[in-house]
């Protein structure tokens, strides 16, 4: 029980900090980011009522991402100067698809539109971090060529190329998968928090300290994140922010060896995904033809008449309920 307690203390304790360094830089930030004029371009595809949103500051992302470094910096030391460098890297790993978002958002607000890096470019740089990801959490002994399936307790093994393959195109096409969320006002973050609790949770009950406190860093930072992001939102985190976001959740899903899980924890992410892919496939095969009313799906729903609170609110309850299926498939793999 007193492990128990503990445990908890030291979650909480982290959750708290990581809230309120977000919510303070959050407080120093956003006024920057308007004297920057560093506003969102809104595509005109969308829907018309977005249109309201046109110059809400961008790359907000920056005020929980620098709250994770800080509290994995100053709170993790101890567990990195001994060798357990889990937290690092999956913060690392992260920080590449920030800083790939932080380019593409400061093009868009320089040019003032809504492209920044061209899709190739993009590809190109998100494919290397993963690569070069996968083979470092495989020279640290956190990957094993074998792909854990919850519930059933077995792991199917794979020829390490195949794997590294498999890997990266995992990691690509989650952090892309967070990104194409990232839509509404507080959708991204609020479909987030439940996949951190979930790895919150599940390391805890493991004993992996280290990406325990990123994974709690990581919820504190969110929900100080979402205050200024909830609707109406004073402030969007941006590709900065959602490709960050994207490359947390996959790096944890690795770094626990069991990428799979992402299935059930990222299926909004999937879901939202499928419906673009859905959407375009068949408007080119139909000659203009739509499933959808609009894609992704969260605008679907908004041209069926539901407001954005709605939409929020039901895709985060989705999400931690999926989340819960996630942690009873996987809870008894490790036992401490």
């Amino acid at each position: 029980m007193q492990n128990l307690n503990e445990t908890l203390f030291s979650v909480a304790f982290v959750v708290a900090v990581s809230f309120v360094l977000t919510v303070a830089l959050g407080w120093l930030l956003i006024p920057a980011l308007r004297r920057l004029k560093a506003g969102q371009s809104i595509k005109e595809i969308g829907p018309t009522w977005h249109m309201s949103k046109q110059g809400t500051p961008t790359m907000g992302g920056l005020m929980f991402i620098l709250a994770m470094a800080i509290v994995v910096a100053v709170l993790d030391w101890r567990h990195i100067a001994e060798g357990s460098r889990g937290s690092l890297y999956v913060f690392l790993f992260a920080l590449v698809f920030g800083a790939i978002g932080f380019v593409d958002d400061y093009m868009k607000v320089v040019h003032h539109q809504n492209t920044g890096l061209t899709a190739g470019w993009k590809f190109l740089l998100q494919l290397s971090a993963a690569i070069l990801m996968t083979v470092l959490l495989r020279y640290e002994g956190y990957l094993k060529p074998n792909l854990y399936v919850p519930f059933l307790e077995v792991s199917v093994p794979l020829p390490w190329p195949v794997y590294m393959v498999f890997a990266a195109f995992v990691m690509v096409g989650t952090v892309n998968a967070v990104n194409i969320t990232d839509g509404l006002d507080g959708l991204s973050s609020s479909v987030t928090i439940p996949v951190a609790v979930f790895f919150t949770a599940i390391t805890a009950r493991w004993g992996q300290d280290e990406l325990t406190l990123v994974s709690a860093a990581l919820l504190g930072g969110l929900l100080g994140f979402l205050l200024y992001n909830h609707y109406p939102a004073k402030v969007f985190m941006g590709d900065t922010g959602s490709l960050f976001l994207g490359g947390m959740v996959c790096g944890l899903a690795f770094a626990t060896d069991m990428p799979l899980v992402l299935i059930l924890v990222g299926i909004i992410y999937i879901l939202e995904t499928l419906s673009d892919i859905i959407q375009v496939t068949y408007f080119k095969l139909t000659h203009g033809k739509r499933i959808f009313k609009m894609a992704p799906l969260h605008h679907h729903f908004e041209m069926c008449g539901w407001r954005e609170k709605k939409v929020v609110a039901v895709f985060a309850f989705v999400s931690a309920l999926f989340c819960l299926v996630a942690y009873l498939g996987v809870m008894e793999r490790y036992m401490v």
